[in-house]
């Protein structure tokens, strides 16, 4: 992890942001102070559900069932907010 100062930061920001794309954490310090780090972005992405297969294969687990409705999200009939919960007993 790099440090820099803030007008180093100014001078070099091209570099930087390069370095911060390849990986690298980088702290900005103002006064000799951090004051922020640049950082690279991580990607955006769902479940990975292949590594969690294969953690729970590594452990000797089974994957658990996973059960989801056909109907699911199909749209809600249009009075169904109208009608009152039934009362429990």
């Amino acid at each position: 992890m790099a440090t820099v100062s803030l007008r180093e930061a100014k001078d070099k920001l091209s570099e930087l942001g390069h370095r911060a794309e390849a990986g690298e954490r980088i702290i900005v310090t103002r006064h000799g102070k951090p004051a922020f780090e640049l950082v690279p972005t991580q990607k955006k992405g769902g479940l990975d559900l292949e590594a969690g297969d294969r953690w729970l294969l590594a452990r000797g687990l089974k994957r658990p069932v996973i059960w989801m409705a056909d109907d699911f999200d199909d749209p809600l009939p249009e009075d169904f907010l109208l009608h009152p919960l039934p009362e429990k007993k």
